[in-house]
C-alpha cells in the first residue's frame, strides 16, 4: 500500500480541490461586479451614449430669454426705469458642420460599445488566465508534496537498508539530497500559489474560494471550424479591435469635412418676441411698454479666418492617414493573434497527447524500477529519478491543458467572437 501513496496523495488532493469549490462561472460572476478594470469600461460606454445627444442637439432649435432692468439719472433731475425683455428662437436651417458632428456622434456611440465589448472579452481572458494559473500553481505544490512524500520513503528505506549492510551511505546521501531539495521547491510553490490567488483577488475584490479542477480524464478538442483561414476572416471582420479603428477612420473622415465647413455659409431661422417699458420721449413722465415680433433668415458667410480653417483642415487630412495605418496594424495585430493563438490550440492538444502517453510509460517506468529495486537489480537513485519524471510528467500535462483551453479562448477573442457562452462551455470542463 505504501508504494502507491503518491499516485493515491494526487488524486485525494484533486478531489478534496473539487469538494465545494467555486467554479470558474461563479469566479466570473464576481469579476463582474467588483473588476474596477471592467466598472470602468461601464462607466466609459455611459459616457460614450452621451455623445449621440450631444451631436444632435446642434440640429436642434435653441431658446432662449434676456432681459435687463436699468435706472437712468438726468442732470437737469429725475430720474427714470427702463425694462427690456426677449425670447428669442434660433432653428439651424443650413449648418454644414453640425450635421457633420452629428453623424460623428453616431460613430462615437458605436466606438464605445465595441470599446465596452473588447472590455468584456478581456474581463473573460483575464479571469480564466488567473483561474488556471491558480490551478496550475496548486497543480505544482501537489505534485511537489506527492513527491516529497515519496522521497521520505525512499529516503527512510535507504537509510534502514545502510543499517543492515544492504546498501551504501551514497543512496541515503542522494536521497536526502532529493527531500532537501524538494522542501525548497514546496517552499516555492507555496509562495508562488499565493502570488496566484492575490492577481485573482485583484480582479474578484476578495480572497477566492478553493477553485474547481479540470475533470479527471478529460479531452479536450478543437474549436469550429477546425479551419485557420474561417478564424483570420473573422477576425478582419469582428475583432473589436479592428472594428474600433474602422469607427476611428469613419470619425477622422467626417472630421475633415466638419472643419471645411467653416468656409460654408450658414443659414438660420431667428424668431423672437422682444418687450419694453420706458418712458415716453415726449418726457410727459408717461411709460411707454411696447411688443414686438420678428421672424426671418439669417445667414452668415465666412470670408476670412486667419487661414485657421485651411490649417485644421490640413491637420485633419493627417489623423485621417494615422487612422488608417493603425487600422491596418490592428488588422494585422488581430490576424497574427489568430495565428499565434490557433497554433497554440493544436501545438497543446499535441501536446496533450504525447504527455498522456508519456504519463502512462512514466508509470510504467516507475513500476519497474521498484520491482528491480526489489530484486536488487536496481538502486535508490533509479527510484528517485523515475518519481521525478513521472511528477514532472504529470505536471507537464496539466499546464498543456490549460494552455491549450486558454489559447482556445484566445483565439475566439481575436476573431471576436468570444462571449460569456464560452465561459460555460469551459466550465463545464470542470469538476461539478
Amino acid at each position: 500500500m505504501r508504494k502507491t501513496l503518491p499516485a493515491s496523495f494526487v488524486a485525494a488532493a484533486f478531489l478534496a480541490l473539487g469538494a465545494h469549490a467555486a467554479d470558474l462561472q461563479q469566479i466570473y460572476n464576481d469579476a463582474r461586479i467588483n473588476d474596477p478594470q471592467y466598472a470602468s469600461a461601464r462607466a466609459t460606454l455611459a459616457a460614450g451614449q452621451e455623445k449621440l445627444p450631444q451631436g444632435r442637439a446642434g440640429l436642434l432649435p435653441t431658446l432662449g430669454l434676456s432681459g435687463s432692468n436699468t435706472k437712468n439719472e438726468i442732470d437737469s433731475g429725475g430720474n427714470f426705469n427702463a425694462s427690456n425683455y426677449a425670447l428669442t428662437l434660433s432653428q439651424p436651417l443650413f449648418r454644414w458642420g453640425n450635421w457633420q458632428q452629428y453623424e460623428q456622434s453616431k460613430l462615437l456611440v458605436a466606438a464605445a460599445d465595441a470599446q465596452f465589448s473588447q472590455a468584456q472579452q478581456d474581463l473573460i481572458l483575464r479571469v480564466s488566465q488567473a483561474y488556471f494559473d491558480i490551478l496550475g500553481a496548486q497543480d505544482t505544490l501537489t505534485f511537489i508534496q506527492a513527491q516529497k512524500v515519496a522521497i521520505t520513503e525512499q529516503l527512510a528505506s535507504a537509510k534502514q537498508n545502510f543499517e543492515v549492510g544492504t546498501a551504501t551511505i551514497t543512496d541515503t546521501h542522494e536521497a536526502q539530497a532529493r527531500f532537501d531539495l524538494a522542501v525548497a521547491q514546496e517552499f516555492a510553490a507555496q509562495n508562488d500559489l499565493e502570488i496566484k490567488r492575490a492577481s485573482l483577488q485583484q480582479i474578484i475584490g476578495k480572497p477566492p474560494a478553493e477553485l474547481a479542477p479540470l475533470q479527471l480524464g478529460l479531452t479536450l478538442s478543437m474549436p469550429e471550424p477546425a479551419q485557420i483561414g474561417a478564424w483570420l476572416d473573422s477576425a478582419q471582420q469582428r475583432n473589436y479591435g479592428v472594428i474600433g479603428q474602422q469607427l476611428a477612420l469613419e470619425i477622422a473622415q467626417r472630421d475633415i469635412s466638419r472643419n471645411r465647413a467653416g468656409h460654408y455659409p450658414t443659414v438660420d431661422l431667428v424668431a423672437s418676441r422682444n418687450y419694453t417699458k420706458q418712458p415716453s420721449s415726449t418726457f410727459n413722465g408717461a411709460i411707454v411698454a411696447t411688443n414686438s415680433n420678428s421672424i426671418g433668415v439669417q445667414w452668415n458667410i465666412p470670408l476670412f479666418a486667419g487661414f485657421a480653417v485651411t490649417s485644421r483642415v490640413r491637420e485633419s487630412i493627417a489623423l485621417e492617414d494615422k487612422t488608417r495605418f493603425d487600422l491596418e496594424t490592428a488588422r494585422r495585430t488581430a490576424m497574427q493573434s489568430v495565428r499565434q493563438s490557433y497554433l497554440g490550440v493544436n501545438s497543446g492538444l499535441a501536446q496533450v497527447k504525447a504527455l498522456e502517453a508519456a504519463e502512462i510509460s512514466s508509470q510504467s517506468a516507475l513500476d519497474s524500477n521498484k520491482l528491480g529495486y526489489q530484486v536488487g537489480v536496481r538502486v535508490n537513485i533509479d527510484i528517485l529519478n523515475a518519481q521525478q519524471q513521472l511528477f514532472s510528467t504529470r505536471k507537464d500535462l496539466s499546464k498543456a491543458r490549460y494552455d491549450t483551453i486558454i489559447n482556445g479562448l484566445k483565439l475566439k477573442s481575436a476573431a471576436g467572437t468570444l462571449t460569456e457562452q464560452d465561459v460555460l462551455q469551459v466550465n463545464g470542463l470542470l469538476q461539478q
